[in-house]
């Protein structure tokens, strides 16, 4: 019998694929977490007073890393689980912000995917945006992943 849920093997991320997650809003309360966790207690993330009337950003800006490590969940949950072995390498642009109460979702392109010497598993590079509800791109990554090949 099949087990839904489980990831995609390398053998399956050829060049050119391209596929979305579902959606995710960004919560007062994952903002908190994250700040605590990370130790980014920076006032605009901390005072929701902060940027009314004196910063650039108006709203109450999340880091951009919180975008990133949340369309990396939706991914992990719906690409990788048992075939996701490592990350290898990421590269980060953040394009614009992401508020508390945006909806995001990861739009994936894999652009290259090659076996390794050794062992049923293969090297997988794709390119990442961060969407959200207005179709903005807020912020692209780059991902180097060793993932599992298709049982023989």
């Amino acid at each position: 019998m099949e087990t839904v849920g489980l990831g995609f093997y390398w053998n399956d991320m050829v060049e050119g694929r391209q596929f979305r997650t579902i959606n995710r809003t960004i919560t007062e309360a994952d903002l908190v977490g994250f700040i605590n966790t990370t130790g980014m207690v920076e006032m605009m993330f901390t005072d929701a007073t902060y940027n009314d009337g004196k910063g650039a950003i108006q709203g109450r800006v999340v880091p951009g890393m919180l975008a990133y490590t949340i369309v990396e969940g939706l991914l992990v949950q719906a690409t990788m689980q048992h075939t996701g072995l490592a990350l290898l390498e990421t590269a980060v642009k953040v394009h614009g912000p992401t508020f508390v109460g945006d909806t995001i979702h990861g739009e994936v392109e894999i652009t290259g995917a090659r076996p390794t010497s050794k062992g049923n598993r293969g090297i997988v590079s794709s390119t990442n945006k961060v969407v959200n509800q207005d179709g903005k791109n807020v912020l692209t990554y780059t991902a180097v992943r060793m993932m599992a090949g298709r049982p023989e």
